[in-house]
């Protein structure tokens, strides 16, 4: 079972390199983030063309998750319980005794801020209700933008990237160390220990080319199914593509 994550930065404008995607990579379920699109532009009839099937919850111009996949998805969940969000940024579903849980994390600014301080309350509420899904589900995967580099071999520069910057500040790291310990393993580190393996680049400054990037995608899988994780990586491939999103897919291979 391949099981992605993308965040694909609108999927009006990135349907076509999904489309591509999808028939060339051939997942049996893809989590994407930022579609960016209100439900009922959701482009499902495209993607049942495509052989997919598609839970999703959106909003105009922001935020915006979906689960595809090719066996029927169920006991669909939008949203954090009992957190009050009008930002469209969590769905999770069961495919095939998989629970897939899938976030678009806040991405928090600048440290000190505002909506730092809501992605910190974010995490939070997220840990606990994922420590009662692995309750109810053991076989689980949490995957999606984490808006966090989980450390220094994550980041192209560790002495710009550091404990007092957004996306790698100590309490957002620490937010992702405490769901991990959960019981939860990044799929990408079960395989590789090598850094400078990077999700998203900045559209400017020619970042891809010079790979100044971030590994902010992740795949996260639970202590029932670590054993049956057999790879993982990084699909650079579609952020060469013309007109591409910032992010790369991030994925995990499940065996029997």
């Amino acid at each position: 079972m391949k099981i992605a994550s993308w965040n694909v930065n609108s999927l009006n404008v990135r349907l076509p390199h999904l489309e591509q995607w999808l028939a060339t990579f051939g997942p049996d379920i893809v989590g994407l983030q930022e579609t960016k699109l209100e439900d009922s532009r959701f482009p499902d009839a495209a993607l049942v063309g495509a052989g997919y099937r598609s839970v999703f919850a959106g909003q105009k111009t922001y935020n915006g998750v979906a689960i595809l996949s090719r066996a029927p998805a169920e006991d669909v969940q939008v949203g954090i319980p009992g957190f009050e969000d009008e930002q469209k940024r969590v769905i999770a579903a069961t495919v095939g005794g998989v629970r897939i849980v899938n976030l678009y994390v806040v991405n928090g600014q600048d440290v000190g801020t505002d909506k730092y301080a809501y992605k910190l309350r974010w995490l939070e509420a997220v840990h606990d209700w994922i420590a009662q899904e692995l309750q109810r589900h053991p076989e689980l995967v949490v995957l999606g933008d984490f808006n966090i580099a989980p450390d220094a071999r994550d980041v192209h520069d560790p002495a710009v990237w550091n404990d007092d910057h957004i996306l790698t500040s100590t309490a957002e790291r620490d937010g992702l160390r405490r769901l991990c310990a959960l019981g939860l393993h990044d799929a990408f580190r079960l395989h590789s220990d090598v850094a400078g393996e990077f999700s998203w680049w900045d559209y400017r400054q020619a970042a891809f080319r010079r790979n100044l990037g971030l590994r902010i995608d992740l795949t996260l899988v639970s202590d029932a199914l670590r054993a049956r994780c057999v790879a993982a990586g990084i699909d650079r491939e579609p952020r060469t593509w013309e007109r591409p999103s910032d992010h790369a897919p991030a994925w995990v291979e499940l065996g029997a």
